[in-house]
């Protein structure tokens, strides 16, 4: 497959379209709830100068889902920026090419 036909620029952008069937299919949202989180998202971005490349667009997936979990009491807001924080740290001390591990220092 060459990138022009490619549907997932990295593997996130794959696990985060998962996620929301995954979570659509068990019930915790409609699938018009994740449309209008995922518009709502998207037209804040627009609004606030994001130019509609089509780059952003899982970048915006991944807020509508975060929003729309910590809506639905799945996770907190806290909960959700306390796991970026220490994928974070962790992505910062792995060498490049190495599989990313949390520990429990990357929580502090």
């Amino acid at each position: 497959m060459n990138d022009a036909a490619a549907v997932f620029r990295e593997p996130w952008e794959a696990q985060a379209f998962a996620i929301v069937l995954l979570l659509h299919e068990r019930g915790v949202f409609t699938w018009q709830e994740w449309a209008d989180a995922l518009a709502a998202q998207i037209t804040r971005a627009q609004r606030d100068g994001d130019p509609d490349r089509g780059d952003t667009y899982y970048r915006h997936w991944l807020s509508a889902l975060e929003s729309l979990v910590a809506k639905k009491g799945v996770s907190s807001r806290a909960e959700l920026d306390r796991y970026r924080d220490a994928w974070d740290h962790a992505a910062d001390r792995t060498p490049h090419g190495q599989p990313i591990e949390l520990q429990p220092g990357d929580f502090s």
